[in-house]
């Protein structure tokens, strides 16, 4: 099941305008460390670009800076432009008007990333009312089942009163996203979202993204060191190491045909069926 654009994402927003998402000598630095080393990444509209590496490659630090999400002491460098928008150097007070309205995020731990003091309906009703602070409070509830149903959380009507601790894994990922969603942004930055899921239920994730992606016409940039993952839901890759991006292209050719000797070595680690179990696995 690969993601692809859907058919109105690529009739009415082609590349004619040029990439959605356009990253330039992209650099950051944590003090002494440079963690990422000037990479540059496009993005297309209803596309969906799989950014591959193992941990500590730069990855996440890539999605948090389009996101601006690092603290003022991570210095963020290059240029990031959302739709032409110059991202690297905004003020905080307009980063937060483009969250959630033309970019958000998912993240790998839903657990950590919601609130545990509130109730799941407060915190999708929040993410509304970020950008939409008036709607009176009937509406607001419409607003947050449609969130809900949308992203198909079962009994959404008799759990809003309920917290995190008293869902699934999968379910407070899907809660994620219908936060992540409910503006319709244009770009979804998810940064390994399935990694804290069991096979099953990051299979219905996977599903439940690819379903979202192609009825909205989502571009997507997916962060995971996972190849199979990013072998089935990506367009195109691009393989990360030590700050750097060292092969992209689309996503068959850079699995059965890949350039880079690091690639290379990435997919020679991977068992499969026929991996001899006597032997250790291939070292990146």
């Amino acid at each position: 099941m690969t993601f692809a654009p859907s058919s109105s994402s690529r009739s009415s927003s082609g590349n004619d305008h040029g990439p959605l998402l356009a990253i330039r000598d992209l650099r950051i630095g944590f003090g002494a460390l440079e963690a990422v080393r000037g990479i540059s990444l496009e993005l297309n509209p209803g596309e969906v670009l799989g950014l591959v590496g193992e941990s500590g490659s730069g990855k996440s630090a890539t999605a948090l800076a389009v996101m601006g999400l690092h603290g003022p002491a991570v210095q963020v460098t290059g240029s990031i432009r959302l739709r032409g928008c110059e991202l690297v150097g905004l003020s905080h007070t307009v980063l937060r008007s483009l969250r959630g309205n033309q970019m958000a995020m998912i993240f790998q731990e839903p657990m950590t990333a919601l609130n545990p003091v509130m109730t799941i309906g407060s915190q999708v009703g929040e993410a509304i009312q970020a950008h939409e602070p008036h709607l009176r409070h009937g509406e607001l509830r419409s607003r947050v089942l449609a969130a809900l149903d949308a992203v198909a959380l079962p009994n959404s009507r008799s759990r809003l009163g309920d917290y995190p601790h008293q869902f699934s894994g999968g379910q407070r990922q899907r809660i994620l996203i219908a936060m992540a969603l409910v503006h319709q942004p244009a770009l979804l930055l998810a940064d390994e979202p399935t990694t804290a899921l069991d096979v099953t239920v990051q299979a219905q994730i996977l599903a439940l993204l690819g379903r979202l992606q192609r009825e909205r016409g989502l571009a997507m940039l997916f962060t995971s060191h996972d190849l199979a993952v990013i072998r089935q839901v990506a367009t195109r890759v691009a393989v990360m190491r030590h700050g750097l991006i060292l092969e992209t292209g689309p996503a068959a050719q850079v699995f059965t045909h890949p350039s880079h000797p690091y690639t290379q070595q990435l997919l020679r680690a991977v068992p499969t069926m026929s991996t001899d179990r006597s032997q250790p696995l291939a070292t990146v």
